[in-house]
């Protein structure tokens, strides 16, 4: 059993940021947002999954990586309607928050500065492998190092832990330098669109920004 049931969080709130990686006033923020979209209507056969099921079963399934057939467990949710329904929110999720957080990169630089004694950064960036069940006839593109196959889930998040930018989907196989620059924000980086100036100061030092791995 892949730890306590969603329905068991209400119960231990001290588990909620565990469990899903977000508190409990965040999750229901998130979830508000994407109700609307993922809403079903019941029929006469069944109830429909209820939002806060969908948003919850994809959470752990981003925190941890475990398989569709492992999650079923937790969720009592079919593994086949999994595969189905995490991509349908996770494309919600990101027309919901696309616009939501915006913050001035030098304020994320001073963020870092002040509350890490790391001056000139403007984000925190990891990969995350995400466990799947490659397509028919993919042979060894997803199989990465650690010997399963897996997408990259790629996220930057400032000196508070808040995400700022994610990207998910490159192959397992590709290297860190490898993932970045296939990376939209790589190619963002390069044409200025980020609107994040190539020189500047930041608490009386002066930074440089270039992309690629320079």
């Amino acid at each position: 059993m892949d730890g306590p049931t969603y329905l068991e969080l209400w119960c231990y709130p001290g588990d909620w940021t565990n469990y899903l990686r977000m508190d409990e006033p965040t999750h229901l923020e998130l979830l508000s947002s994407v109700t609307p979209v993922v809403t079903k209507p019941d029929t006469c056969m069944r109830k429909a999954i209820t939002p806060n099921e969908i948003l919850t079963a994809t959470l752990r399934y981003l925190a941890t990586g475990r398989t569709l057939e492992y999650l079923k467990f937790s969720f009592r949710i079919a593994p086949q309607t999994l595969g189905k329904i995490i991509p349908d929110i996770c494309e919600a999720i990101f027309k919901a928050l696309r616009n939501y957080y915006k913050e001035g990169w030098e304020n994320v630089a001073r963020e870092f500065e002040h509350r890490w004694n790391f001056p000139n950064c403007i984000g925190a960036i990891d990969g995350k492998y995400v466990a799947i069940t490659p397509p028919s006839g993919s042979g060894s593109y997803f199989y990465n190092y650690k010997n399963f196959h897996s997408q990259v889930l790629l996220g930057i998040a400032n000196a508070n832990y808040e995400l700022l930018y994610f990207s998910f989907g490159t192959n397992g196989r590709v290297s860190d330098r490898g993932l970045f620059e296939t990376s939209d924000l790589s190619k963002k980086l390069e044409d200025g669109s980020p609107n994040l100036r190539k020189e500047g100061t930041v608490a009386g030092k002066k930074y440089a920004v270039c992309a690629n791995g320079c």
